[in-house]
């Protein structure tokens, strides 16, 4: 009886080992050092994960529909915009020398309360600006927090960004959140998922949301029913916003006007946690995004200048 014990003992731990190793990272070992190996795209599912200033993902991504995983680790709000450069030959040194220069000189302007040099400074964006298609990516999301979305992707050259400021002004964007990636001609073989909710999102009617959200995961189809640039020169977006009886509302939708000196800035409005959502995407599109929700008060908004006037706005609640 004690062999048979002891052998059972024995298979057991093995059995116990084998499947801890088969659990752990992908690892290669290079100059007698081992290093893992962190797999960020398969099957169409992108992971982006952010530690400070910073997009930890893959370079190269299939066109067609992609569910992107961003988590953001770092201590900040964050989001990811996709941005179709409409050539391969730019690349990050015109980013950085033609496209930077006027939004931080323009910026810097706005904060110093000079609006005619700003948009002095905001008139010599590259004539190539213009050109810039945008396919989506995530709303807004708060510290610790992760968004999913799902967009669909044509082939080409893309800048993953993120524009929100640091609190002295400074673009996100001018401090390494801003990665070129590629998307190639295969396709991938995911289809957008099976949406509980349908957002409709328009520069003359607003935010639509047909059904009332309730607890637990809740994954939105949201329709970009047109699409234009507003007076901050970018379209309409919708991010998932939960609030608590500390927050001021007024003050969200000014924080949601970058022009502003401290708008989309570090610290992000009190009593707000963002929840994701789907960046800029094209007329006629439509992207989805998930989260899990919990009883208490919600809203839809737009990151544009006075969202609320614009009726790229609205409020929903969640009863036990």
């Amino acid at each position: 009886m004690k062999n048979s014990l002891l052998a059972i003992l024995i298979v057991a731990t093995l059995f116990s080992c084998k499947s801890e190793k088969n659990s752990e990272p992908e690892t290669t070992v290079e100059n007698d050092s081992v290093v893992e190996k962190v797999v960020y795209y398969k099957d169409g599912v992108l992971d982006v994960i952010t530690e400070a200033m910073d997009f930890q993902t893959a370079d190269t991504i299939n066109s067609g529909w992609n569910k992107i995983v961003y988590h953001n680790n770092s201590p900040e709000v964050h989001f990811i915009m996709l941005d179709l450069y409409p050539s391969d030959s730019l690349g990050m040194d015109d980013v950085q020398s033609d496209l930077l220069p006027p939004f931080d000189d323009g910026m810097r302007f706005l904060i110093e309360g000079k609006p005619d040099s700003a948009m002095a400074a905001f008139g010599k964006l590259p004539a190539w600006f213009g050109d810039i298609r945008f396919f989506g990516g995530t709303g807004l999301i708060s510290p610790g927090k992760k968004a999913i979305s799902t967009v669909k992707l044509e082939p080409g050259k893309y800048l993953m960004e993120c524009y929100v400021k640091m609190a002295n002004g400074q673009w996100h964007t001018s401090h390494g959140m801003a990665k070129f990636i590629e998307v190639v001609e295969k396709s991938t073989t995911i289809n957008p998922p099976d949406s509980n909710h349908q957002i409709s999102l328009s520069s003359s009617e607003g935010i639509g949301l047909e059904t009332e959200p309730s607890i637990g995961k809740q994954i939105f189809e949201v329709e970009f029913i047109d699409q234009k640039p507003y007076e901050h020169f970018m379209g309409h977006d919708v991010n998932l916003v939960k609030y608590d009886s500390s927050a001021n509302l007024d003050s969200l939708v000014q924080w949601m006007n970058w022009m502003l000196p401290k708008g989309l800035a570090t610290p992000s409005p009190e009593g707000i946690t963002f929840m994701g959502g789907v960046n800029n995407l094209e007329s006629g599109s439509k992207g989805y995004f998930e989260a899990e929700l919990d009883a208490g008060n919600y809203l839809l908004i737009s990151e544009v200048p006075n969202a609320d006037e614009k009726g790229l706005f609205k409020k929903f609640s969640i009863s036990n």
